[in-house]
């Protein structure tokens, strides 16, 4: 009886230590792959293994990681959002969320030059007023105002010479035709 408690206590100890041996193998396997099927092959084994908490933590790592270089290569408004939807709390929130707006601040910026009125300009400096593109924004606003200024101040030298041509050619008529024009 003594013998066969014996054989079933070392049985017993032997199956818990291959059982130890083949997580510690298992897990060493799935570190060297360093791939999220490896860390995901080695928690359905072992789920209640020391290193299950390490494995699901890499496994979020590997994720996020495979995520953000799927957003770098779209390297798009929509690439971007994909990351931060399908990796909310990532390790490069905070970056795309930046590159989000960079490329929001271009497309406008586009837009706003191609238009190039005073109302696209004045619409780009109000949502992005401390930009660097703003500045130019403002100065090509400036530019129009002269421009204008000018073309106004040259409307009306030309009108005047004009009137003084027709005062020259027609006489009186010519006032009085001016006259209602004005």
């Amino acid at each position: 009886m003594i013998l066969r408690r014996l054989c079933l206590t070392g049985i017993l100890c032997g199956t818990v230590l291959l059982s130890a041996c083949g997580a510690g193998y298992e897990w060493s396997h799935a570190s060297t792959l360093g791939t999220i099927d490896a860390y995901q092959r080695f928690l359905s084994k072992y789920p209640n293994d020391p290193h299950a908490v390490a494995a699901r933590s890499l496994i979020a790592t590997l994720q996020d990681e495979r995520a953000w270089t799927t957003a770098q290569i779209a390297s798009s408004i929509q690439g971007y959002q994909q990351y931060l939807r399908t990796e909310p709390n990532g390790a490069h929130v905070q970056i795309a969320r930046e590159e989000i707006v960079t490329r929001e601040r271009d497309a406008a910026w586009q837009r706003a030059q191609t238009s190039d009125t005073a109302r696209s300009l004045q619409a780009f400096i109000n949502k992005y007023p401390s930009s660097s593109e703003a500045d130019e924004a403002r100065d090509r606003l400036k530019l129009m105002s002269y421009r204008a200024q000018f073309e106004t101040a040259r409307s009306e030298r030309r009108t005047d010479c004009e009137r003084d041509v027709l005062a020259k050619g027609f006489s009186r008529e010519s006032r009085q035709v001016v006259a209602r024009c004005e």
